[in-house]
């Protein structure tokens, strides 16, 4: 368990409320999405239901927090939202969630459950370790468009995430790069759970603890590892 996770000076300096808990597991199992994985997200939509009680997501004190942390680097929340706040509101729609694969539907459960942004990188296709930054503007950031790749870059003084080879996910954790994304084949995860001030560090814990017993249940024989915020 040596993926190394760094958050900058200036994200802390901007966002001082930032926490993120870290879940690494090996030895995973994935696959296409399950009844069981469906059965997750439905619940989840109807645990995000009771906790908003009528609310729209935005509306939520950390999904404000997060509008707030989104506008202070130069996003509009209201077109660029959280990957959280995005993803409750397809929960609450007609539409309700989409089925991805089994992996990916479990972090979206656990997401849309604790309304707590979380993301999912497989660790085998990471290069170097992964650091919260600032951006230059001059990053790579290769994506799908059309069909095609294309290679597109962070606006100056985003906050992305970024290993050695270019930007992962653009906008904090709006917009994640393919390159790096859980696919049927990965074995080797981490899933990032991100939270703001005023939601509790106790209460991403919960998320991070519900989301490694559910890994586990799904992968009895991977190795996963908590990795809660330096005291």
């Amino acid at each position: 368990m040596t993926l190394t996770l760094t958050v900058s000076d200036e994200v802390r300096a901007l966002v001082p409320g930032f926490t993120h808990v870290a879940v690494e597991a090996y030895g995973l199992v994935n696959g296409p999405s399950t009844e069981a994985g469906s059965a997750l997200l439905d619940d989840a939509a109807r645990r995000l239901a009771v906790r908003l009680a009528g609310r729209a997501p935005h509306e939520d004190p950390h999904m404000a927090a997060w509008r707030e942390a989104y506008t202070a680097f130069g996003s509009k929340p209201s077109r660029t939202r959280n990957s959280a706040e995005a993803l409750a509101k397809r929960a609450l729609s007609e539409a309700g969630l989409p089925r991805i694969n089994l992996l990916v539907d479990v972090y979206n459960a656990i997401s849309v459950a604790h309304l707590v942004p979380v993301g999912g990188e497989d660790i085998d296709r990471i290069e170097g370790g992964m650091h919260l930054v600032r951006a230059t503007g001059e990053e790579d950031f290769v994506t799908v468009a059309g069909g095609e790749q294309v290679v597109e870059h962070p606006d100056a003084g985003e906050i992305v995430w970024r290993d050695e080879a270019g930007v992962t996910c653009r906008r904090w954790n709006w917009r994640q790069g393919p390159r790096t994304r859980l696919i049927e084949e990965t074995v080797s995860g981490i899933f990032l759970l991100e939270s703001l001030t005023p939601m509790p560090v106790a209460d991403v814990e919960t998320a991070a603890e519900e989301l490694a017993d559910l890994l586990q249940k799904f992968s009895p024989d991977a190795e996963i590892e908590i990795r809660r915020p330096a005291s």
